[in-house]
Protein backbone atom coordinates (compact mmCIF):
# COMPACT_ATOMS: atom_id res chain seq x y z
CA UNK A 1 0.00 0.00 0.00
CA UNK A 2 2.73 2.39 0.94
CA UNK A 3 3.84 2.98 -2.86
CA UNK A 4 -0.10 3.93 -3.65
CA UNK A 5 -0.74 5.88 -0.59
CA UNK A 6 -0.51 8.87 -1.48
CA UNK A 7 -3.15 8.59 -4.30
CA UNK A 8 -5.45 6.63 -2.07
CA UNK A 9 -5.26 9.47 0.00
CA UNK A 10 -5.82 12.06 -2.22
CA UNK A 11 -9.46 10.20 -3.36
CA UNK A 12 -9.79 9.59 0.48
CA UNK A 13 -10.10 12.69 1.74
CA UNK A 14 -12.66 14.06 -1.25
CA UNK A 15 -14.60 11.25 -0.18
CA UNK A 16 -14.21 8.92 -2.94
CA UNK A 17 -14.38 4.91 -3.09
CA UNK A 18 -11.13 3.09 -4.42
CA UNK A 19 -10.73 0.00 -4.83
CA UNK A 20 -7.39 -1.58 -3.57
CA UNK A 21 -5.83 -5.37 -4.70
CA UNK A 22 -3.16 -6.12 -2.69
CA UNK A 23 -0.71 -9.20 -2.98
CA UNK A 24 -1.04 -10.65 0.54
CA UNK A 25 0.70 -13.74 -0.33
CA UNK A 26 3.28 -15.44 -2.94
CA UNK A 27 4.61 -18.49 -3.82
CA UNK A 28 7.45 -19.96 -6.55
CA UNK A 29 8.53 -16.80 -8.91
CA UNK A 30 5.91 -13.96 -7.94
CA UNK A 31 7.34 -11.13 -9.94
CA UNK A 32 6.12 -8.33 -7.14
CA UNK A 33 6.45 -8.99 -3.70
CA UNK A 34 3.78 -8.98 -0.74
CA UNK A 35 2.37 -5.61 -0.07
CA UNK A 36 2.73 -4.68 -3.45
CA UNK A 37 -0.91 -2.58 -4.50
CA UNK A 38 -2.79 -1.62 -7.36
CA UNK A 39 -5.57 1.00 -7.23
CA UNK A 40 -8.89 0.90 -9.07
CA UNK A 41 -10.39 4.90 -8.99
CA UNK A 42 -13.72 5.24 -9.13
CA UNK A 43 -13.22 7.76 -12.43
CA UNK A 44 -11.43 4.33 -13.86
CA UNK A 45 -7.71 4.95 -13.48
CA UNK A 46 -5.68 2.00 -12.24
CA UNK A 47 -2.52 2.96 -10.27
CA UNK A 48 0.51 1.03 -9.10
CA UNK A 49 1.18 -2.52 -9.88
CA UNK A 50 0.59 -5.97 -8.75
CA UNK A 51 2.22 -8.10 -11.08
CA UNK A 52 4.62 -5.80 -13.40
CA UNK A 53 1.56 -6.15 -15.99
CA UNK A 54 0.84 -10.12 -16.08
CA UNK A 55 -2.50 -9.50 -14.66
CA UNK A 56 -3.85 -5.88 -14.08
CA UNK A 57 -6.63 -6.33 -16.29
CA UNK A 58 -7.90 -8.56 -14.41
CA UNK A 59 -7.51 -7.04 -11.32
CA UNK A 60 -8.88 -3.96 -12.65
CA UNK A 61 -12.05 -5.62 -13.72
CA UNK A 62 -12.03 -6.97 -10.42
CA UNK A 63 -11.61 -4.02 -8.61
CA UNK A 64 -14.31 -2.68 -11.08
CA UNK A 65 -16.69 -4.98 -9.37
CA UNK A 66 -15.66 -4.36 -5.16
CA UNK A 67 -16.53 -0.79 -6.18
CA UNK A 68 -19.88 -1.75 -7.66
CA UNK A 69 -21.01 -4.37 -4.68
CA UNK A 70 -18.35 -3.45 -2.42
CA UNK A 71 -17.81 -7.06 -1.29
CA UNK A 72 -14.14 -7.90 -0.63
CA UNK A 73 -12.69 -10.49 -2.77
CA UNK A 74 -9.38 -12.78 -2.53
CA UNK A 75 -8.57 -14.14 -5.91
CA UNK A 76 -5.46 -16.45 -6.69
CA UNK A 77 -3.79 -15.42 -10.32
CA UNK A 78 -1.11 -17.54 -11.17
CA UNK A 79 0.04 -20.83 -13.83
CA UNK A 80 -2.56 -23.03 -12.29
CA UNK A 81 -5.40 -21.10 -14.08
CA UNK A 82 -7.08 -22.27 -16.69
CA UNK A 83 -6.43 -19.01 -18.45
CA UNK A 84 -2.90 -18.56 -17.11
CA UNK A 85 -1.43 -17.20 -20.53
CA UNK A 86 -4.65 -14.56 -20.82
CA UNK A 87 -4.28 -13.52 -16.95
CA UNK A 88 -2.09 -15.68 -15.30
CA UNK A 89 1.51 -15.32 -14.12
CA UNK A 90 3.11 -16.22 -17.19
CA UNK A 91 6.82 -16.63 -15.22
CA UNK A 92 5.48 -19.42 -13.58
CA UNK A 93 4.18 -17.62 -10.11
CA UNK A 94 1.22 -17.50 -8.46
CA UNK A 95 -0.42 -14.56 -6.35
CA UNK A 96 -3.06 -13.99 -3.98
CA UNK A 97 -4.63 -10.76 -4.38
CA UNK A 98 -7.32 -9.04 -2.25
CA UNK A 99 -8.94 -6.36 -3.07
CA UNK A 100 -11.34 -4.48 -0.95
CA UNK A 101 -13.26 -1.12 -1.19
CA UNK A 102 -11.36 2.21 0.64
CA UNK A 103 -13.33 5.85 1.50
CA UNK A 104 -13.98 7.35 4.68
CA UNK A 105 -16.69 4.91 5.82
CA UNK A 106 -15.07 1.48 4.81
CA UNK A 107 -11.27 2.61 6.22
CA UNK A 108 -11.87 5.98 8.45
CA UNK A 109 -8.75 5.17 9.94
CA UNK A 110 -6.80 5.90 6.65
CA UNK A 111 -5.77 9.49 7.60
CA UNK A 112 -4.30 8.29 10.66
CA UNK A 113 -2.20 5.58 8.80
CA UNK A 114 -0.94 8.21 6.30
CA UNK A 115 0.15 10.89 9.21
CA UNK A 116 2.43 8.32 10.90
CA UNK A 117 4.24 7.51 7.66
CA UNK A 118 4.87 11.23 7.02
CA UNK A 119 5.79 11.18 10.74
CA UNK A 120 8.00 8.07 10.12
CA UNK A 121 5.96 6.41 12.65
CA UNK A 122 5.86 2.15 12.42
CA UNK A 123 2.66 1.46 11.72
CA UNK A 124 0.33 -1.87 10.80
CA UNK A 125 -2.14 -2.43 8.74
CA UNK A 126 -4.06 -5.11 9.51
CA UNK A 127 -6.74 -7.10 7.37
CA UNK A 128 -8.99 -10.38 7.29
CA UNK A 129 -8.74 -11.75 3.75
CA UNK A 130 -10.45 -15.27 4.60
CA UNK A 131 -12.66 -16.29 7.36
CA UNK A 132 -15.69 -18.62 7.63
CA UNK A 133 -17.56 -15.70 8.50
CA UNK A 134 -18.07 -14.32 5.48
CA UNK A 135 -19.05 -10.88 7.05
CA UNK A 136 -16.09 -10.62 9.18
CA UNK A 137 -13.71 -10.83 5.55
CA UNK A 138 -11.73 -7.18 5.45
CA UNK A 139 -12.15 -6.32 9.03
CA UNK A 140 -9.01 -4.62 10.21
CA UNK A 141 -7.16 -2.64 12.36
CA UNK A 142 -4.54 -0.66 12.59
CA UNK A 143 -1.79 -1.15 15.58
CA UNK A 144 1.23 0.98 16.67
CA UNK A 145 3.79 0.00 18.84
CA UNK A 146 1.68 1.43 21.73
CA UNK A 147 -2.04 1.12 20.45
CA UNK A 148 -3.83 0.07 18.41
CA UNK A 149 -7.53 0.79 16.56
CA UNK A 150 -10.24 -1.31 14.67
CA UNK A 151 -11.18 -5.05 15.26
CA UNK A 152 -10.67 -8.35 13.25
CA UNK A 153 -13.63 -9.29 14.81
CA UNK A 154 -13.98 -9.99 18.26
CA UNK A 155 -11.89 -8.80 21.52
CA UNK A 156 -10.69 -12.60 21.44
CA UNK A 157 -9.07 -12.42 18.04
CA UNK A 158 -7.71 -9.13 18.67
CA UNK A 159 -6.17 -9.71 22.12
CA UNK A 160 -4.76 -13.09 20.54
CA UNK A 161 -2.99 -11.39 17.43
CA UNK A 162 -1.61 -8.11 18.66
CA UNK A 163 1.46 -9.75 19.77
CA UNK A 164 2.55 -11.33 16.56
CA UNK A 165 1.07 -8.29 14.58
CA UNK A 166 3.84 -6.11 16.79
CA UNK A 167 6.42 -8.93 16.40
CA UNK A 168 5.97 -8.40 12.66
CA UNK A 169 5.79 -4.74 12.43
CA UNK A 170 8.85 -4.60 14.71
CA UNK A 171 11.08 -6.41 12.01
CA UNK A 172 9.38 -4.74 9.36
CA UNK A 173 7.50 -7.98 8.36
CA UNK A 174 4.84 -7.89 5.32
CA UNK A 175 2.89 -11.07 6.03
CA UNK A 176 0.20 -12.89 5.96
CA UNK A 177 -1.12 -15.13 9.75
CA UNK A 178 -3.06 -18.18 9.77
CA UNK A 179 -5.57 -18.69 12.94
CA UNK A 180 -8.85 -20.08 13.64
CA UNK A 181 -11.80 -17.84 13.68
CA UNK A 182 -11.20 -16.67 17.30
CA UNK A 183 -7.57 -16.25 16.81
CA UNK A 184 -6.76 -19.63 18.05
CA UNK A 185 -2.92 -20.05 17.01
CA UNK A 186 -3.77 -24.21 16.23
CA UNK A 187 -6.59 -23.46 14.38
CA UNK A 188 -7.66 -22.65 11.01
CA UNK A 189 -9.91 -20.48 9.07
CA UNK A 190 -8.68 -16.81 9.62
CA UNK A 191 -6.02 -15.41 7.37
CA UNK A 192 -4.96 -12.12 8.68
CA UNK A 193 -2.49 -9.87 6.15
CA UNK A 194 -0.12 -7.39 8.31
CA UNK A 195 0.98 -5.06 6.28
CA UNK A 196 3.92 -3.45 7.55
CA UNK A 197 4.85 0.15 6.87
CA UNK A 198 8.07 1.24 8.61
CA UNK A 199 10.26 4.46 8.09
CA UNK A 200 12.86 3.56 5.14
CA UNK A 201 15.82 1.32 6.06
CA UNK A 202 19.09 3.71 6.30
CA UNK A 203 22.31 3.77 4.84
CA UNK A 204 25.14 5.19 6.60
CA UNK A 205 27.93 6.32 4.06
CA UNK A 206 31.17 7.41 5.85
CA UNK A 207 33.65 9.15 4.29
CA UNK A 208 33.48 11.94 1.71
CA UNK A 209 35.06 10.81 -1.64
CA UNK A 210 34.00 10.44 -4.92
CA UNK A 211 32.87 6.77 -4.34
CA UNK A 212 30.78 7.85 -1.40
CA UNK A 213 28.77 9.96 -3.94
CA UNK A 214 28.41 6.95 -6.31
CA UNK A 215 27.40 4.85 -3.38
CA UNK A 216 24.78 7.20 -2.11
CA UNK A 217 22.83 7.83 -5.49
CA UNK A 218 22.61 3.66 -5.40
CA UNK A 219 21.19 3.96 -2.02
CA UNK A 220 18.63 6.31 -2.73
CA UNK A 221 17.67 3.84 -5.75
CA UNK A 222 17.40 0.96 -3.80
CA UNK A 223 15.18 2.47 -0.86
CA UNK A 224 17.37 3.42 2.01
CA UNK A 225 17.53 6.72 3.73
CA UNK A 226 20.45 7.81 2.51
CA UNK A 227 23.46 9.69 5.11
CA UNK A 228 26.63 10.92 4.20
CA UNK A 229 28.81 11.51 6.84
CA UNK A 230 32.44 13.04 7.69
CA UNK A 231 34.64 15.50 9.84
CA UNK A 232 35.80 17.19 7.38
CA UNK A 233 33.32 20.27 5.92
CA UNK A 234 35.41 21.07 3.07
CA UNK A 235 34.56 17.83 1.90
CA UNK A 236 31.03 17.05 3.64
CA UNK A 237 28.74 19.36 1.34
CA UNK A 238 25.41 18.99 -0.02
CA UNK A 239 26.83 20.26 -3.10
CA UNK A 240 29.16 17.26 -3.81
CA UNK A 241 26.47 14.99 -2.62
CA UNK A 242 23.45 16.11 -4.18
CA UNK A 243 21.34 13.08 -3.88
CA UNK A 244 22.24 12.26 -0.32
CA UNK A 245 19.01 12.84 2.33
CA UNK A 246 21.88 14.42 4.28
CA UNK A 247 24.93 15.02 4.64
CA UNK A 248 26.25 15.68 8.59
CA UNK A 249 29.56 16.93 8.94
CA UNK A 250 31.31 14.96 12.20
CA UNK A 251 33.41 12.58 13.54
CA UNK A 252 31.97 8.97 11.63
CA UNK A 253 32.25 7.29 14.98
CA UNK A 254 30.73 9.82 17.05
CA UNK A 255 27.52 10.69 14.69
CA UNK A 256 26.74 6.61 15.05
CA UNK A 257 26.69 6.74 18.32
CA UNK A 258 24.98 9.47 18.81
CA UNK A 259 22.11 7.95 16.37
CA UNK A 260 22.25 4.60 18.18
CA UNK A 261 21.47 6.04 21.49
CA UNK A 262 18.54 8.12 19.84
CA UNK A 263 16.79 4.92 18.62
CA UNK A 264 17.55 5.83 14.52
CA UNK A 265 19.49 2.67 14.19
CA UNK A 266 17.82 -0.85 13.62
CA UNK A 267 18.46 -4.13 11.88
CA UNK A 268 18.01 -2.94 8.93
CA UNK A 269 21.09 -0.48 9.15
CA UNK A 270 23.33 -0.81 6.63
CA UNK A 271 26.72 1.01 6.90
CA UNK A 272 29.87 1.33 4.04
CA UNK A 273 33.03 2.97 5.43
CA UNK A 274 34.72 4.41 2.31
CA UNK A 275 36.92 6.91 4.20
CA UNK A 276 40.49 4.84 3.49
CA UNK A 277 41.89 6.46 6.58
CA UNK A 278 42.66 4.58 10.13
CA UNK A 279 41.65 7.59 11.90
CA UNK A 280 38.16 8.30 11.03
CA UNK A 281 37.27 4.07 9.94
CA UNK A 282 38.74 2.18 13.06
CA UNK A 283 37.12 4.10 15.72
CA UNK A 284 33.33 3.94 14.06
CA UNK A 285 34.08 0.43 12.88
CA UNK A 286 34.50 -0.05 16.62
CA UNK A 287 30.99 1.42 17.33
CA UNK A 288 29.11 -0.61 14.47
CA UNK A 289 30.83 -3.79 15.38
CA UNK A 290 28.75 -3.03 19.04
CA UNK A 291 25.11 -3.26 17.14
CA UNK A 292 22.86 -5.75 15.54
CA UNK A 293 23.28 -4.70 11.74
CA UNK A 294 22.30 -5.85 8.34
CA UNK A 295 25.72 -4.85 6.94
CA UNK A 296 28.91 -3.47 7.72
CA UNK A 297 31.10 -2.83 4.51
CA UNK A 298 34.78 -1.23 4.68
CA UNK A 299 36.66 -0.27 1.76
CA UNK A 300 40.53 -1.13 1.02
CA UNK A 301 42.91 -3.85 0.12
CA UNK A 302 42.84 -7.26 1.60
CA UNK A 303 46.23 -5.58 3.07
CA UNK A 304 45.06 -2.92 4.03
CA UNK A 305 42.23 -4.55 5.59
CA UNK A 306 44.78 -6.64 7.50
CA UNK A 307 46.48 -4.07 8.77
CA UNK A 308 43.14 -2.68 10.02
CA UNK A 309 42.25 -5.64 11.76
CA UNK A 310 45.39 -5.29 13.59
CA UNK A 311 44.21 -1.80 14.79
CA UNK A 312 40.79 -3.29 15.79
CA UNK A 313 42.30 -6.26 17.87
CA UNK A 314 44.15 -3.16 19.79
CA UNK A 315 40.56 -1.54 20.31
CA UNK A 316 39.16 -4.74 22.20
CA UNK A 317 37.53 -5.96 18.62
CA UNK A 318 37.13 -9.87 18.80
CA UNK A 319 37.68 -12.01 15.71
CA UNK A 320 34.57 -13.24 15.81
CA UNK A 321 33.29 -9.72 15.61
CA UNK A 322 36.13 -8.96 12.51
CA UNK A 323 33.82 -11.45 10.78
CA UNK A 324 30.92 -9.12 10.35
CA UNK A 325 32.89 -7.33 8.43
CA UNK A 326 32.64 -7.32 4.01
CA UNK A 327 35.88 -6.43 3.48
CA UNK A 328 36.97 -6.18 0.62
CA UNK A 329 33.77 -4.64 -0.22
CA UNK A 330 31.24 -5.84 -2.68
CA UNK A 331 30.93 -8.68 -4.99
CA UNK A 332 33.60 -9.51 -7.50
CA UNK A 333 32.08 -8.04 -10.47
CA UNK A 334 35.12 -6.45 -11.80
CA UNK A 335 34.14 -3.09 -10.71
CA UNK A 336 36.76 -0.01 -11.52
CA UNK A 337 34.76 3.30 -11.56
CA UNK A 338 33.28 4.73 -8.95
CA UNK A 339 29.87 3.06 -10.22
CA UNK A 340 30.32 0.44 -10.94
CA UNK A 341 31.63 0.03 -7.42
CA UNK A 342 28.65 1.34 -6.26
CA UNK A 343 26.91 -1.19 -7.51
CA UNK A 344 29.18 -4.18 -6.57
CA UNK A 345 28.55 -2.99 -3.50
CA UNK A 346 24.56 -2.86 -3.35
CA UNK A 347 24.73 -5.95 -5.37
CA UNK A 348 26.41 -8.11 -2.01
CA UNK A 349 24.02 -6.13 0.21
CA UNK A 350 21.21 -7.52 -1.99
CA UNK A 351 23.39 -10.97 -1.92
CA UNK A 352 23.34 -11.49 1.86
CA UNK A 353 19.78 -9.70 2.23
CA UNK A 354 18.20 -12.89 0.28
CA UNK A 355 20.57 -15.61 0.33
CA UNK A 356 21.57 -14.83 -3.60
CA UNK A 357 24.73 -15.91 -5.77
CA UNK A 358 27.29 -18.26 -3.76
CA UNK A 359 25.92 -17.51 -0.12
CA UNK A 360 26.11 -13.70 -0.23
CA UNK A 361 30.19 -14.45 -1.42
CA UNK A 362 29.93 -14.22 -5.08
CA UNK A 363 28.09 -13.53 -7.92
CA UNK A 364 26.00 -15.94 -10.16
CA UNK A 365 24.66 -15.62 -13.59
CA UNK A 366 20.68 -15.75 -13.86
CA UNK A 367 21.19 -17.43 -17.25
CA UNK A 368 23.67 -20.24 -16.30
CA UNK A 369 21.54 -21.40 -12.81
CA UNK A 370 18.68 -23.39 -12.44
CA UNK A 371 15.70 -23.10 -9.94
CA UNK A 372 13.37 -20.31 -9.09
CA UNK A 373 14.79 -16.58 -10.07
CA UNK A 374 13.68 -15.42 -6.79
CA UNK A 375 15.54 -18.28 -4.21
CA UNK A 376 13.50 -21.28 -2.85
CA UNK A 377 9.77 -20.56 -1.15
CA UNK A 378 9.67 -22.55 1.79
CA UNK A 379 5.95 -22.61 1.69
CA UNK A 380 3.82 -25.11 0.34
CA UNK A 381 2.14 -25.12 -2.83
CA UNK A 382 -1.23 -23.48 -1.82
CA UNK A 383 -4.54 -24.90 -2.29
CA UNK A 384 -6.88 -23.54 -4.73
CA UNK A 385 -8.67 -19.87 -3.37
CA UNK A 386 -12.58 -19.46 -3.37
CA UNK A 387 -13.14 -16.51 -5.18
Amino acid sequence: MREVLDELVAEWRQGKSTAVGTVVSTYRSAPRPAGASMLVTSDERAVGSVSGGCVEGAVFELGQQVLADEAPVLQRYGVSDDAAFTVGITCGGIIDVFVEKVDPIHFPELDDVATSVAKKEPVAVVTVVAHPDPERVGLRMVVWPDRHTGTVGSPQADEAILEDVRGALAAGRVVTLHYGPEGERRGEGMDVFVNSMQPPPRMLVFGAIDFAAAMARVGVLLGYHTTVCDARPVFATKSRFPDAHEVVVNWPHRYLKEEAEAGRIDQRTVITVLTHDPKFDVPVLVEALKLDLAYIGAMGSRKTHRNREERLREAGVTDEQLKKIASPIGLDLGARTPEETAVAIAAEIISLRWGGGATGGGATRLANAEGPIHGANPIAEPEPVKA
